[in-house]
């Protein structure tokens, strides 16, 4: 087959290709196919340096009148393609607005994420700032600082998750207290939420679970302002006619140690099943923070007192709301969570 008639053969190729394209992406392999370097019209004019000098000024004409008939086609047909295929793209987007919008259901916090938004508001009309400490503490922070004793059951790998021999995942916020007394001279006003972790799992505990820490340290501090404080949190969470009283208790960290009961907001102190007939509901441990966890942060405790308290936002939450299972709180459930708004 001389030149002449391979020309004639790949425009008679050309001309069936594009017969048949019908998107911009086929008549780039078509492209390919016959301009790329590999292509057919590439290699024809690789094998000029075969052709007789005398021959290849005629024969380079006819190649590049090839190449140049070959590019302007397959242009103007890309042009045609990508016209229709906008046109294509414009009309499956097109947005019909006079279409009624698709109804999404409100969402709702989770229970846990309202009560720990409430305390906060709650305590920082009190004068209490935030702080956050690291869920990752070492033993000194979550133990030793806090007045825990070698031997407190409390240390015990059946109770508390150890990463390494002196880190664990941190059994209390109030670790987060010891971080801010070493740090700032009283008068000291903070509360410190966050994630804790103990060895523990039924209907009314998780392995994980949420926690609220106060620590209030100044001159004068006493038991009564932490009842004062108490009242006025039991107010705004459960109700106005809600009172606290204050039972001896044991905390390393406290002394003296208190539980906090609230008169059961359900029948208000009657007796029900709420509160197991007694009319009192348990809701946090407290205390006046111990002389020795104060001078072991550099504090003097003959010139400041102060005082502690820590509660599960879960069991407020659970209480509040009425939720009979921890493991709700965890689950994800949609039909459970839509039922709490703001």
């Amino acid at each position: 087959m001389d030149v002449n008639e391979k020309i004639k053969h790949i425009e008679q190729q050309i001309e069936s290709a594009v017969a048949d394209v019908k998107s911009s992406k086929s008549l780039q392999e078509i492209k390919m196919r016959f301009l790329g370097k590999t292509g057919e019209i590439s290699s024809l004019m690789k094998n000029m340096r075969d052709v007789p000098p005398e021959q290849r000024p005629s024969l380079g004409k006819l190649l590049n009148a090839l190449r140049q008939w070959t590019e302007e086609k397959l242009d103007n047909l890309e042009s045609g393609l990508k016209e229709i295929e906008l046109k294509r793209k414009y009309a499956e987007e097109k947005i019909d607005v006079t279409v009624p919008a698709r109804d999404f259901p409100d969402g709702a916090y989770h229970p846990n994420t309202l009560i720990r938004n409430e305390l906060v508001s709650i305590f920082a009309g009190m004068g209490f700032e935030i702080f956050e400490g690291p869920e990752i503490e070492n033993d000194y922070y979550n133990f030793t600082a806090l007045n825990t004793p070698k031997d407190h059951p409390a240390r015990d790998m059946q109770d508390t998750f150890y990463l390494a021999e002196d880190l664990l995942l941190r059994t209390q916020t109030s670790a987060g207290q010891i971080r801010v007394m070493e740090n700032k001279k009283p008068p000291i006003k903070i509360l410190s939420p966050g994630k804790v972790y103990r060895s523990d799992d039924d209907a009314t505990h998780s392995p994980m679970f949420s926690q609220m820490e106060g620590l209030v340290v100044d001159r004068g501090i006493t038991l009564c302002d932490l009842k004062g404080m108490l009242d006025e949190f039991a107010k705004k969470i459960f109700g106005e006619n809600v009172k606290t009283r204050l039972r001896p208790s044991y905390f390393p960290f406290t002394e003296p140690s208190v539980e906090v009961d609230v008169s059961c907001f359900e029948c208000g102190g009657k007796g029900c099943r709420l509160c197991k007939g007694t009319g009192w509901i348990e809701v946090l441990g407290a205390g006046m923070v111990n002389r020795r966890v104060l001078e072991g942060c550099g504090i003097n405790p003959d010139e400041y007192t102060g005082f502690a308290f820590g509660m599960g936002i879960e069991r407020i939450a659970m209480l509040k709301y009425g939720i009979n299972n921890m493991k709700l709180l965890f689950e994800g459930d949609t039909r459970f969570l839509k039922q709490f708004k703001d």
